[in-house]
Order: structure tokens, then C-alpha cells, then sequence
């Protein structure tokens, strides 16, 4: 029960720093697009993580057998999801966004019980249900744009491939640091990523990537959301059920939203109010199921 609560810790704080990450992302995009910003965001994670494992003495050494889980999970889930969500927010909506990408939980149980063979209990979909709920009534159905079709399939992928590497990850060996884990996966991504990258760095407006909000934003997006954020959410995973752990994606959206309403002044709406009371209900089921 101890570690179940501190995982659902570890999951609920990843994902309400990527939720708050977009209220950073809505800046630093005006100026780094998509693709450069994500290879920066790794390129100072995997910098942060380098002297974090250094200075806690880390055993960096996978056995060959792991090494090919590594890379899938690297490809999938730090290449492939990050760049095809961020390319189908860019090509279609922020709450076309915000819709299709809340579907991580659900595609999370499907391969849980495909890859890991976990049992689908019903509280499990009681909690399902009620986030998805949830999810819709903060971000509406009513004005999306569907017609946007490349960038609704860019982010059923990016859904898909981040449900896909959250299972893997549980079939990393327990025993292995989530730094060594974090850090090869990231550097798997900045090797993919880099020769599509570097060609498209000269057209960047270097002038004002020494503005101190811009700069700062690209120093937390790779401390705060990458190298954090995904040390939190692969060790919570380690510690719950995949079809469990994948409820507390659901944090993204409602901090999100909060804070856009706080920050940006947004206006939040009764719906938003419902929506993240049945969201709490679907974790705290989740939170009390006994393993």
C-alpha cells in the first residue's frame, strides 16, 4: 500500500508538471519551433541527468539483453509521441489536443493487458470512465475542429505511442536506476533527432534566444518537464499497475487548465469545475484499490 501511494504521488506530480509545461511551451514556441525545441528540452535533460547520475554515483551499465527495450522506448515514447503531439497541436487545436492525447489511458490498459497481461478490474474502468468524463467537460467537444485530419492522426499517434512506452517501461527490471533508464532513452531520441534538427538551426532568430524568458523556458522545459517529469513518471510506473498508473495522465489537462485560468487569465467555466472533481474521483479510486 506504501508504494502505491507513493507512486500515485510520483505519477500525479509528473503529470501536473507537464500540465503546467504548456503555459512555458505557449511562449518559447513563438520563437524555437516545435522540433528544435524539443531536441533542446533534451539536450539540457540529458545534460541535468548526466550530473545527477554522476554525483549519486550511478551504475550505468545495461545488460545487452535490456538494450533493445531501451532504444523502443526511446524511439516510441520520447521521439516519436513527443514530436507527433506537439506537430498535431501545431496542425489542428488545443483542444483537439487536449481530447485525443487524454485517450493515453485508455490505450495504456490495452496494452497492459496485452504486453503485461494485467487483469481489467472494474473499479479500474469505473476510474477510466469517469477521468474521460472529466477530460471532455474542461476541454468541450463543441468547437473542434475536425477537419484538421493529419493533425488528428498526428496526435492519435502521439496517444498511442505514449500508452505503448508507459508499458514498456514495466518491463524494465526494477533494479536499474530510473536515471540510467531516463537518460539512455532521452539519448536514444536526441541521436534520432538530431539530423533533422541541425540543417534547420541556422534559420533560428538567435538574437532573441538570449532573451531571459526565452532561455529560462528552455532551462525548465529540460530540467522541470523532461528530465523530471519523466524520472517521476517512469519510477511511478515501476510502482503501480500500467492500467492504474495511466489515470493520472488526467492531471495534465486539469493543471493545464488551471493554470492557464491563473497565469494567463483564461476563463474557466462550471464544466471545468465538474470535469476536475469526477478526474479527482477516477485517481482516488486508483488510489484505494489494494495490488
Amino acid at each position: 500500500m506504501k508504494n502505491s501511494l507513493l507512486g500515485s504521488i510520483y505519477l500525479a506530480l509528473a503529470s501536473s508538471i507537464w500540465g503546467g509545461m504548456y503555459v512555458v511551451v505557449k511562449i518559447v514556441v513563438s520563437v524555437i519551433p516545435p522540433l528544435e525545441l524539443v531536441w533542446m528540452r533534451y539536450l539540457v535533460a540529458i545534460t541535468a541527468l548526466l550530473v545527477a547520475g554522476l554525483i549519486t554515483r550511478q551504475k550505468w551499465r545495461i545488460d545487452k539483453r535490456h538494450i533493445l527495450l531501451i532504444i523502443a522506448i526511446g524511439l516510441v515514447g520520447n521521439a516519436l509521441s513527443i514530436v507527433t503531439q506537439e506537430t498535431g497541436t501545431m496542425l489542428s487545436s488545443a483542444q483537439m489536443g487536449a481530447i485525443i492525447t487524454s485517450s493515453t489511458p485508455a490505450f495504456m490498459v490495452i496494452f497492459a493487458r496485452l504486453l503485461l497481461k494485467e487483469r481489467l478490474t472494474l473499479k479500474k474502468g469505473l476510474s477510466a470512465c469517469l477521468a474521460t468524463i472529466g477530460v471532455f467537460l474542461i476541454v468541450g467537444v463543441g468547437h473542434v475542429n475536425f477537419f484538421s485530419t493529419l493533425g488528428g492522426i498526428s496526435l492519435i499517434i502521439a496517444a498511442l505511442t505514449w500508452a505503448l512506452m508507459s508499458v514498456l517501461i514495466k518491463l524494465v527490471p526494477s533494479d536499474y536506476s530510473q536515471i540510467v533508464v531516463t537518460t539512455y532513452s532521452i539519448l536514444v531520441a536526441l541521436i534520432v533527432l538530431t539530423p533533422f534538427v541541425l540543417p534547420r538551426l541556422h534559420a533560428m532568430n538567435t538574437s532573441q534566444l538570449t532573451h531571459p524568458t526565452i532561455w529560462g523556458g528552455v532551462l525548465y522545459l529540460g530540467i522541470v518537464s523532461t528530465a523530471g517529469g519523466f524520472l517521476l513518471w517512469n519510477r511511478g510506473l515501476q510502482m503501480l499497475n500500467a492500467s492504474s498508473g495511466g489515470i493520472f495522465f488526467f492531471f495534465q489537462p486539469v493543471v493545464g487548465t488551471l493554470l492557464g485560468w491563473v497565469i494567463l487569465g483564461e476563463k474557466i467555466g462550471v464544466t471545468c469545475w465538474m470535469g476536475s472533481i469526477l478526474i479527482i474521483i477516477g485517481v482516488l479510486l486508483v488510489i484505494m484499490e489494494k495490488k
